[in-house]
């Protein structure tokens, strides 16, 4: 319905559609309210056709409502509902639209109004970054800072900046709230000092000025607040459990004595503290406010049962339970692996495989709790050909120590080349090249910009170590061509990909489809959070990936880090309980659950005996032998090809078991069950054919190319043609797969 159908209908026209919880809310047209929305109930409908039906009912002007959120595109969300639902604006009344902003933009508005007359001239302009300022006020005082560091620097400063903290405050404040700063609280502190000083000497400010600026000149003019209070009198504010002292001291001066506020939010999404967000506003809102009315929106209208189910395990309060609205899906699938490299591998055979079967790659998410993390699945997804794209962080081999890396080592691989006297193992040049970019044995104290960077230049000196073990003979000249080639393979298409995310960048967004890789204790909790409430706030982490599927999820975890190394890692605590809700409902243990999971309707497999509920994949010498080693899609038996297609299947089947043998590598690293499948239904008769089947990566091209050529030749070649018969060509354990 158009906007002006609704107009036209009236305000019940409005309502109509809203659950009893969500009409609760519209119908709370004034005063206090406090909407504790749980993910995926329809918060942002619930709240936008409250503000229509107010505006409808004559409640409230249109041109009197301030909505408030965090990011431009959740403002632009709110300015697109109320547009569909007529009260963007008051048809025939020639009164301005809803105000649907972030904080910064409304308070920016105000400043630069106002700045003239009360303080006279133009307001100061507002700079996008901190670092050329905070760089030069670091010479000032002699303190010799690299880029991540400045960037940690800022973010301390923002922190500060946001929870009212001064800069000769900082280090008692900072000890206090357990802050890691790059440099010596007292440095900085010093620092802190020395950029405002140099915002002022140049007539600037930052994005936490413009607000706490914003608070000053309404507290401090009458004149200016009550030009503010009369202009805006009715106010709503999403995503409230993301408020910090700042924001809300503005909110404060806004509002003024009045009560028309309403704040919605959900307070086990609060994943922002570290920026000095805090949900105590909202949770202690009725205590402020005691006769304001509380709605809880528990209805989810996102996830299937069986996800809620297990969302709903993530914290032990049944009283905020999530009720699922949706119709049944497959159970939740958790599964263990006994290295990364396994894990890896078989995430991105599984995305493969529910790529092949039908589900679009942009509705499939892999989400992990550091951005150093999507290395390996960048890599893995150019194996199997799906493309991919990054969300809130550059590709792997995009990132500037990452490309200043590889560029140090291209160039140690021709010095290597050049100077024929030196005979040094090349495994061994590697980490001395990252250590002069930053790489130390332990990584940076905290988190920020400097821990990312170490993790970045970590994750490739691990790369780098894996491929020597795989390649005893290899050169750096190898290594080097090997990063060029992984470099090419990262660059899939972006359009309609997989997305790799963190799951601070996930907020807000959902998929059919997401894989929680990378679950065990170190990093989700992840190794810095020593309190308990920071270790909760890694429970609400994992609550909103959990709650990003709409109807499959995929929780994993790696007892070690490198094939044959020492199984030492736990699975996160936080598993302990969802163990048992993805055995919910008698659905989704063992086998028949994980191909209930992921056979006929389209999912991908499970990889090598992998249980769903908690059960175990194989580990060790025949710790893969369910279905002959296979762990493709279901789907994947050859049940639908015709007799010739089906003896080329069987073929290609019992190629790629003597092929994993003599390589060592579980069966699904070699080409999953879904691959093969539609490799026997075209038959590709030559290389450019074969390419452009699904789960056939550039690499896999080259290595086992010439040898799936000929067995759709029939000429039956064995393993010995599969290519390069590189024995380091997957990941995966030790051991014979079939």
């Amino acid at each position: 319905m158009n906007a002006e159908a609704h107009a036209a209908q009236g305000p019940d026209a409005v309502i109509a559609a809203l659950d009893p919880e969500q009409r609760e809310v519209a119908l709370a047209s004034r005063g206090p309210v406090c909407v504790l929305a749980g993910a995926g109930t329809g918060k942002t409908r619930a709240v936008t056709h409250r503000i229509a039906y107010a505006v409808a009912t004559g409640a409230v002007r249109a041109d009197r409502v301030l909505a408030v959120t965090f990011t431009t595109r959740a403002a632009g969300e709110l300015r697109g509902r109320l547009r569909q639902l007529g009260a963007a604006a008051v048809p025939g009344a020639g009164l301005e639209r809803v105000q649907a902003r972030t904080f910064h933009a409304a308070a920016l508005r105000q400043l630069t109004h106002f700045w003239p007359t009360v303080v006279g001239g133009a307001a100061p302009a507002v700079i996008d970054s901190k670092i050329s300022l905070l760089a030069e006020a670091a010479r000032r005082i002699r303190l010799r800072l690299e880029v991540p560091e400045l960037r940690d620097a800022a973010a301390e400063i923002e922190w500060a900046k946001v929870t009212q903290v001064r800069p000769d405050e900082y280090p008692a404040a900072a000890a206090k709230a357990d802050r890691s700063a790059p440099v010596p609280p007292d440095r900085l502190a010093a620092l802190f000092a020395g950029y405002e000083q140099l915002c002022g000497e140049r007539q600037v400010m930052d994005f936490e000025s413009v607000l706490e600026l914003t608070a000053a000149i309404i507290a401090e003019h009458p004149v200016v607040a009550a030009s503010v209070r009369d202009r805006y009198r009715y106010f709503v504010v999403d995503e409230y459990q993301d408020v910090n002292p700042l924001q809300q001291l503005l909110l404060d001066q806004w509002a003024g004595d009045r009560d028309d506020v309403c704040v919605v939010g959900d307070p086990r999404q609060t994943i922002y503290s570290f920026t000095g967000a805090s949900p105590s506003y909202l949770t202690r809102f009725p205590l402020r406010y005691p006769d304001a009315a509380v709605i809880r929106l528990v209805r989810n209208y996102r996830s299937t049962p069986e996800v809620v189910r297990l969302a709903n395990r993530v914290f032990a309060d049944p009283g905020q339970a999530l009720v699922a609205q949706r119709p049944s899906g497959p159970p939740p699938a958790l599964s263990e692996y006994p290295d990364e490299p396994a894990e890896v591998a078989a995430v991105a055979e599984q995305i493969a495989g529910l790529v092949a079967a039908g589900t679009p790659a942009r509705q499939i998410a892999v989400l992990v709790r550091t951005n150093a993390m999507t290395a390996g699945y960048e890599e893995a997804l150019g194996e199997v050909g799906v493309p991919y794209q990054l969300r809130g962080a550059e590709r792997f081999f995009d990132r500037p120590e990452v490309r200043q890396a590889v560029g140090l080592l291209r160039a140690s691989a021709r010095s290597a080349r050049d100077d024929a006297e030196r005979d040094l193992d090349p495994a061994s040049q590697v980490r001395p090249v990252l250590t002069g970019l930053g790489l130390g044995s332990s990584p940076p104290s905290g988190r920020g910009r400097a821990r990312e960077r170490w993790e970045s230049l970590e994750a490739l000196a691990q790369l780098a170590d894996d491929f020597f073990a795989a390649n005893p003979g290899a050169t750096l000249a190898d290594l080097a061509a090997e990063l060029d080639l992984r470099s090419a393979i990262g660059h899939a298409p972006d359009a309609g990909g997989v997305t790799l995310a963190s799951l601070h960048a996930a907020k807000g967004l959902e998929w059919d489809v997401v894989f929680l890789p990378g679950l065990v204790d170190g990093t989700v909790p992840i190794i810095y959070a020593q309190s308990p409430e920071a270790v909760e706030e890694e429970r609400r982490l994992l609550y909103v990936g959990v709650t990003r599927a709409r109807q499959r999820l995929y929780l994993s975890w790696a007892l070690s880090r490198t094939p044959g190394g020492r199984r030492t890692r736990k699975p996160s605590r936080f598993l302990d309980a969802l163990r048992d809700a993805g055995r919910g409902g008698g659905r989704g243990a063992g086998a028949d659950g994980a191909r209930r999971a992921d056979g006929a309707r389209g999912g991908a497999g499970r990889a090598g005996g992998e249980r769903v509920g908690g059960g175990r994949a194989g580990s060790g010498r025949g710790g893969r032998r369910a279905r002959g080693g296979d762990a493709g899609p279901e789907r994947g038996d050859g049940t639908r090809l015709d007799e010739a297609a089906r003896q080329l299947f069987d073929r290609l089947r019992q190629w790629r078991l003597e092929t994993a043998r003599e390589q060592s590598v579980p069966a699904y690293v070699v080409f999953s069950d879904a691959t093969l499948e539609i490799i026997a239904e075209r038959a590709p008769r030559s290389r450019e054919q074969l390419a452009a089947v699904p789960g056939v990566g550039a690499v896999k091209l080259d290595r086992y190319g010439a040898a799936v050529l000929a067995q759709c030749a029939g000429a039956g070649a064995g393993p010995g043609a599969s290519g390069a018969g590189d024995a380091g060509g997957g990941a995966g354990e030790p051991g014979e797969p079939g």
